[in-house]
């Protein structure tokens, strides 16, 4: 169960990305300038980002084992990781004592996951847990909360109001009208939810003074690191959510990604660079952003962001042409689906192998490209 693939990556020398590369890689315009001189090397960066998206994240498996076992091994700096939801169960991996075998213990149980015909809001639930029980094992959740090189940030969302009563029926009037209020302004998802950053850091913690939307950091400690990736990965009307998590202000805690979907926050303010895999060149900043082709985030966010993506062609060569989603559970039967995800997992091997390719590369890199969006606020 632990291993789903496994081999050294040798990379060859390269001027530029292989006409067939599987990754593209943005950047920033700090950063672009450094990639196009300096080429891709551990040491240049400081913080990795983790973004929401369920199964969307298998695309990036191998390129996660790669990153935890090979690029970032033996690292003495401290590296801060930021995720939500799915995004924050993989960079919990990373700070724990092994982190391929838990990154691998991750996928495998994720793509294994099988419901009733009707699943409820409880079996959904109970199945998460006993996930992220295994993948943290006995010693994991100590392990992610003392770690002094990986620092660990999980962010998820308290739900304020009526959105946190015990009444399905006043969460989903909440729901429904944060949504709409994140209409007409992002900062009006305040007088709904509250941003909360489990932070190994503590009071140190890089993004704790947050003004785009209210925030409380909560130090994440061992007796605390369960229900917080929990919290963070509880979608409304899929999971419960938790609440009374420990050092936490009361109330439900619920999906990091509504808040921050894929971030629009600003993501480190070194002149370090902020390594984001990511499975797409759409970044939205929070959940309810998916529809608001406007909403996009400010290039000063990510001035120093390295994002790495799939290509398209990687991407059309997939099974059904797309990376997995959440969709799947739905129009799948589970044998197909279990097929079709372990393809992907296997294939995104390749990610792993080219970007090594790029970091084996002494020199600076030709085709890295301008973020995707140019969005200025």
């Amino acid at each position: 169960m632990d291993v789903l693939f496994r081999g050294s990556l040798r990379a060859t020398r390269i001027i530029s990305f292989l006409p067939m590369s599987s990754l593209r890689i943005f950047a920033g315009p700090d950063a672009l300038a450094r990639l196009r001189d300096e080429g891709l090397c551990e040491s240049q960066f400081r913080v990795m980002t983790g973004a929401s998206g369920g199964p969307k994240w298998f695309v990036l498996y191998g390129l996660d084992r790669y990153l935890f076992g090979e690029f970032f091994a033996g690292r003495q700096d401290e590296l801060y990781t930021l995720g939500s939801s799915a995004g924050a169960w993989r960079l919990c991996c990373l700070a724990t004592a092994d982190p391929v075998a838990a990154i691998e213990r991750l996928a495998y149980l994720y793509s294994h996951e099988e419901y009733s015909a009707k699943p409820t809001v409880s079996e959904i639930t109970d199945k998460a847990r006993v996930l992220l029980q295994t993948v943290l094992g006995p010693t994991g959740a100590r392990e992610i909360a003392q770690n002094a090189v990986f620092r660990t940030h999980i962010v998820a969302a308290r739900a304020r109001g009526l959105g946190s009563s015990s009444n399905t029926a006043l969460q989903g009037l909440a729901l429904g009208s944060a949504a709409l209020a994140n209409v007409a302004s992002r900062r009006l998802l305040s007088l709904f939810f509250e941003r909360t950053l489990f932070a190994n850091t503590g009071t140190l913690a890089p993004w704790q003074n947050l003004r785009d939307l209210p925030t409380q950091t909560v130090r994440l400690t061992e007796s605390n690191v369960f229900m917080a990736m929990m919290a963070s990965g509880s979608i409304p009307f899929a999971l419960a959510g938790e609440r009374h998590i420990d050092g936490a202000a009361p109330g439900l805690y619920v999906d990091g990604g509504i808040t921050d979907y894929h971030f629009d926050v600003p993501l480190h303010r070194g002149e370090e660079l902020v390594l984001y895999p990511h499975f797409s060149t759409t970044v939205v900043p929070g959940w309810f952003d998916k529809h608001l082709a406007w909403r996009r985030p400010s290039i000063a966010n990510y001035r120093n962001v390295v994002l790495v993506t799939p290509s398209p062609e990687f991407v059309a060569a997939l099974p059904y042409g797309k990376i997995p989603d959440r969709s799947d559970f739905k129009t799948l039967e589970f044998p197909a689906r279990l097929d079709y995800w372990q393809q992907v997992l296997d294939r995104s091997q390749q990610l792993a192998e080219d970007f090594a390719t790029l970091v084996s590369h002494t020199g600076g890199l030709a085709n890295v490209e301008p973020l995707p969006f140019s969005q200025r606020r």
